[in-house]
């Protein structure tokens, strides 16, 4: 986890997600890469009352973007200063967290090419009633990356991944995530491979992967439960919680991403309620 990059969000979380960031960089002695994610033009441009993008306009928002992303930049740089962060690019491994900021120019591509080069990408959980973050950031994230992405709740804990809980279910997605996140499980004080009996697939037991983990030199504790009256996503949540969680690992979309918006699923209520940091993959 020696890359990370954080996709840049003007939002109340912000703060949430670069404090989520600069915990992983420094667990990993790891280079942030800052970059400005643009709100959406047609959202903003809605505000005129008329529906009409004119050049005059157009030019007037680029002005106003301009500003944001410099506003932006001073912000990120100032949370890094603030926190000991290095503002420098090592080109060697370093033991020390590092961050700079990249003034790409916005682009809606930008995050899903450029974070096939990180280790892990950053980004901040979806808020209901607001505006961002963005579900179009963190799914291009997680699924034009080729990347694990680290979902940040909307206020930061002190500590990232010293108790990790592994929402366990027997799927693939949640079987790659687990490698994904073996960095992050051998550096945890306690692990636990949490299982909803209700939300297995096919697939092996938690006490298998325990095993699996142990003979990778990390000692992890399986532990099954039901999700009675629960949903499993409320169930996930709060067994992670009942053991102390401060990380979650868990697979994203086992069943279709259609399937879940229109029935619902533990991914979806993960997204939607957590306030723990889950990294995810799918």
């Amino acid at each position: 986890m020696k890359a990370i990059l954080v996709p840049f969000e003007e939002s109340d979380v912000v703060d949430s997600v670069l404090g989520t960031a600069v915990l992983a960089a420094q667990r990993f002695g790891s280079y942030i890469e800052g970059v400005y994610v643009q709100p959406a033009l047609p959202a903003i441009a809605s505000a005129d009352g008329f529906g009409v993008v004119t050049p005059a306009f157009v030019e007037k928002y680029e002005q106003e973007d301009r500003a944001r992303i410099s506003q932006a930049e001073q912000y990120f740089n100032d949370f890094m200063q603030a926190r000991g962060v290095a503002g420098s690019e090592p080109s060697t491994p370093s033991d020390q967290a590092s961050a700079v900021w990249q003034n790409v120019g916005p682009s809606d591509d930008y995050v899903g090419h450029r974070g096939r080069l990180f280790d892990l990408v950053v980004v901040g959980r979806p808020v209901h009633g607001a505006t961002t973050p963005t579900m179009h950031t963190l799914e291009a994230a997680l699924f034009e990356t080729g990347r694990p992405i680290l979902i940040a709740p909307p206020k930061a804990l002190p500590t990232l991944g010293e108790t990790a809980v592994i929402a366990w279910n027997g799927s693939t997605e949640t079987a790659r995530t687990i490698a994904f996140a073996m960095p992050f499980l051998k550096r945890a004080a306690k692990v636990v491979v949490s299982t909803v009996e209700d939300a297995m697939v096919p697939g092996p037991t938690g006490a298998d992967v325990a095993r699996h983990l142990a003979r990778n030199g990390i000692n992890a504790t399986a532990a099954d439960c039901v999700a009675g009256k629960r949903s499993l996503g409320e169930a996930m949540l709060e067994e992670a919680a009942t053991h102390g969680a401060d990380l979650i690992v868990k697979g994203a979309y086992t069943h279709s991403r259609l399937r879940q918006m229109i029935f619902g699923g533990a991914t979806s209520h993960i997204l939607a309620y957590s306030e723990i940091p889950v990294i995810m993959a799918h």
